[in-house]
């Protein structure tokens, strides 16, 4: 399955010259915990999230109204296309401990974001349906064994 079956289409942004007050309102105002930063041609500069503003405006004493989310923000984010796997993109999740990825389409403009939940609950309907599936196997079957505590190899 690729990542734009599953990837969130209407993605909070913000610019990078916009303030860290900004982006804090932004965020309380969205219930969200990142923002994806953007050029004027959405395209993915970077990210910012509450932690960001956290540790790098509030314990550090800066001004929120003065500290530009450039300076605070990750700068040029790992992203992944529409067509990505869904294996490959948790790939690249692990590899930079990520749990969000922003959805960019061919010319690299943001069209999504894709985080560890929203592949954690793609999982989880599956294992579900996987139960379900091994409910309704014939008595005697892999599903009543498995049902009953006695696995696979029995």
């Amino acid at each position: 399955m690729s990542v734009g079956r599953i990837c969130i289409r209407e993605v909070d942004v913000i610019g990078p010259d916009e303030s860290a007050r900004v982006a804090a309102s932004r965020m309380h105002a969205r219930k969200v915990g990142t923002l994806i930063v953007v050029d004027q041609s959405m395209t993915p500069v970077g990210l910012v999230t509450d932690r960001d503003l956290t540790i790098r405006v509030l314990a550090e004493g800066k001004d929120a109204h003065r500290t530009t989310v450039r300076q605070i923000m990750s700068a040029a984010p790992s992203t992944v296309q529409e067509d990505t796997s869904i294996e490959d993109a948790l790939a690249i999740m692990r590899s930079g401990t990520f749990r969000r990825l922003p959805v960019v389409d061919e010319d690299d403009q943001l069209v999504g974001i894709l985080s560890l939940d929203d592949i954690l609950e793609l999982l989880a309907e599956e294992f579900s349906e996987i139960g379900w599936l091994l409910k309704q196997e014939e008595p005697g079957s892999l599903g009543e064994r498995w049902q009953s505590g006695v696995g696979p190899e029995a």
